[in-house]
């Protein structure tokens, strides 16, 4: 019977002779090196308790560091601040500003023993609500493990690249606006520029395309603060003289911009201001005229229906004191009917037969 040692003998001797020769491979690892078998346990849960839901992946996505600090408490009103001005993910709102408010805030409170960032950390989420608090809650739990995390995962979520690219250009093609003075101007060029703080614009090209975009009153302004050309200065003088000239807010420094009409009076006033003004004009004088030369009113005059004298019959002299001057107005009324009779029919009622106030003699006829 053969040894292992030997026959491992044999085999470096075939190997010398025959250097092709391969060693058989041994596909039967030794008892010693075998692993132990895993032995499962036996899962004795009921139905109901396999059916029911789990209690695990509750975990935030922001890591908060352990605070070892003795009675650290988080104040009542500053979570009212940081809760006043909620970041909500619409598309007008801006990231970087909400950071900037929410470092000044923190910063107000200072904990001994108590990193500036952990505090941070805990209080950014009560900041957020609606979108942005639902982009919080998807994140992976234990993502977060710094402020500087937390900072680029916001501000890369609420201001894509599309949104610095439209910044980008609206610097670029920044303009003067019609009526803005110049502090005006140079107060929304640098709300432009906080907007987007990663515009990559340096000073040089600032300070040019905001010299550009001015009008020519203004370029000239510049230019007689620097007594001379304002381009030939340094950048740092430019920055000084722009600043300088921002601060006076009564400077209505404006760009008038008219139509002037060939057909109007006044040179400088568009045809619809002047034909306005005209209008005004003519109006004003209507009413100075009315009011110096009032309206006569014509007198109603009056016409006895028995004497046709320039009074009411009631006071006519010839029935005053007569009981038949009661009787005038039916006589006035049948009268007023024959005569339409009259008219319309041709007939005219014999004289004997028209009725005559009591008391007047009958009309003789011919």
């Amino acid at each position: 019977m053969r040894t292992r040692s030997q026959s491992r003998n044999s085999n470096r001797q075939q190997q010398q002779v025959n250097p092709t020769f391969v060693e058989p491979f041994n596909l039967v690892e030794p008892i010693e090196n075998q692993a132990p078998p895993v032995v499962t346990m036996a899962d004795n849960r009921t139905m109901a308790q396999l059916l029911e839901a789990p209690t695990e992946g509750y975990e935030d996505a922001i890591v908060v560091p352990e605070i070892t600090a003795d009675n650290f408490e988080l104040k009542h009103g500053l979570l009212t601040l940081v809760q006043n001005k909620q970041f909500f993910g619409h598309d007008k709102e801006d990231p970087h500003a909400h950071i900037r408010y929410f470092n000044k805030i923190t910063s107000t409170m200072k904990f001994p023993n108590v990193p500036s960032t952990s505090v941070k950390l805990m209080l950014f989420p009560f900041s957020l609500e609606g979108a942005a608090r639902i982009w919080l809650e998807k994140e992976p739990p234990r993502s977060i493990l710094t402020w500087d995390d937390l900072v680029s995962k916001f501000i890369n979520k609420f201001f894509p690249p599309s949104k610095t690219t439209n910044l980008q250009n609206e610097i670029t093609r920044f303009q003067q606006r019609f009526d803005e003075t110049f502090y005006e101007e140079w107060d929304r060029f640098n709300n432009l520029l906080r907007a987007c703080p990663h515009h990559v614009f340096l000073e040089l090209h600032q300070l040019d395309t905001f010299y550009n975009a001015l009008n020519s009153n203004d370029q000239d302004s510049l230019n007689s603060a620097a007594s001379g050309n304002f381009l030939d200065k340094m950048p740092r003088d430019c920055l000084r003289i722009i600043e300088s000239k921002s601060k006076v807010r009564n400077s209505r420094n404006k760009l008038v911009v008219a139509k002037v009409s060939a057909s109007s009076s006044t040179p400088g006033i568009s045809p619809d201001v002047a034909k306005l003004k005209d209008m005004m004009k003519a109006l004003i004088l209507d009413k100075k005229n009315q009011s110096q030369a009032p309206a006569t009113v014509k007198a109603v005059e009056k016409s006895c229906v028995t004497c046709e004298g320039a009074h009411s019959y009631r006071n006519c002299p010839t029935t005053d004191g007569n009981v038949y001057r009661d009787n005038i107005q039916e006589y006035v009324s049948q009268a007023a009917t024959a005569n339409f009779n009259q008219r319309n029919t041709g007939y005219r009622a014999p004289i004997a037969n028209q009725i005559r106030p009591l008391g007047f003699p009958p009309v003789q006829q011919n």
